[in-house]
């Protein structure tokens, strides 16, 4: 190698470890697998391409482990669904008291769920539900027992009213219902475990339609801050949705700590808007994700100020 070939990549050298030196690292809180992991890698992934910043997942047992870190400023980001951002701002349910410094950057996709059920079980409202095999204790996802309470009361039930079958998570009680031990599962709209489920039982599975507009389930919907009813239409892709059904839709949020520097999340909130076909590209999680939703407004829920400024000046900002 002559010495000019040796200088000349000794200076690319250089550049690169210099140029890594001034990157800042910043973390995102993350679950070991399942959906958060996909999502927070994605994000890591954009962030890192589309900013001058590095940034790397902090791998936690769950949600409401890594929200009280980003509370304290111990982590910069961090993801969660609508509903346990809005129990953690609020004080409520899975969060003993109220996380005041957390505030939002991004509004990413919507989520559909509701309850799964044999097409053959001859359920077809909450109400058939009463004396029948319900999934419980979920000791590994706290959330679905919320959620449970939940649609159980849109028939007026209770856990008291059906037969409770432990699961420690969702993954168990799909494997459950598959094998005929329990009467239904939640689960989220056009997700894998639905074709999965749909190919290992004969007759096939489909949503309950939630009676979305009875005095039982508008106290029901409050049981889980930050949801709504919504309907959900055929789609190829959703092999459980075997006619029109009202579900409960909520969204999925990138959200920081208030005292994380302006400039910082304002770059971050602009790569998560022009890296969305990038994002899209990792899966089809990201389908619901537009430009457009960015921004949504989340009602008493503040974001950044950062990331406030990022979609003033993309002009997404509607308020």
């Amino acid at each position: 190698m002559t010495g000019l070939r040796i200088s000349a990549v000794a200076g690319v050298a250089a550049a690169f470890i210099a140029g890594s030196a001034t990157a800042q690292t910043v973390g995102i809180g993350s679950t070991k697998s399942s959906v958060v992991a996909a999502m927070t890698t994605a994000i890591s992934s954009v962030v890192s391409e589309r900013t001058d910043l590095r940034m790397r997942r902090q791998e936690m047992g769950g949600t409401q482990q890594y929200i009280p870190v980003v509370d304290a400023g111990e982590l910069e980001f961090a993801v969660s669904n609508m509903i346990q951002y809005a129990m953690a701002k609020d004080g409520r349910d899975l969060s003993s008291r109220p996380y005041e410094n957390l505030r939002l950057v991004t509004t990413m996709m919507r989520f559909r769920t509701g309850y799964l059920v044999r097409n053959d079980s001859g359920i077809r409202r909450v109400e058939d539900l009463k004396g029948k095999r319900v999934p419980s204790g979920f000791k590994g996802a706290p959330l679905f027992t919320v959620f449970n309470r939940a649609m159980l009361r849109i028939g007026g039930l209770t856990y008291d009213d059906v037969a409770q079958v432990p699961a420690v998570g969702l993954a168990q009680s799909w494997n459950l219902f598959k094998q005929g031990k329990v009467d239904v599962v939640i689960a989220g709209v056009g997700g894998g475990p639905n074709k999965d489920m749909e190919a290992a039982i004969g007759s096939g599975i489909r949503y309950l339609d939630f009676a979305h507009d009875t005095p039982d389930a508008k106290e029901a919907i409050k049981l889980i801050p930050g949801s709504a009813y919504e309907r959900v239409e055929m789609n190829k892709a959703y092999v459980a949705i075997k006619e029109p059904a009202h579900l409960i839709g909520y969204d999925f949020m990138l959200f920081t700590n208030k005292n994380v520097p302006d400039e910082m999340v304002s770059k971050v909130a602009k790569a998560m808007v022009e890296g969305v076909k990038d994002l899209h590209a990792t899966g089809p999680v990201w389908r619901s994700f537009t430009p457009d939703r960015a921004a949504k407004d989340q009602g008493t829920y503040e974001y950044h100020p950062g990331a406030i400024k990022a979609y003033q000046e993309m002009g997404l900002w509607k308020r």
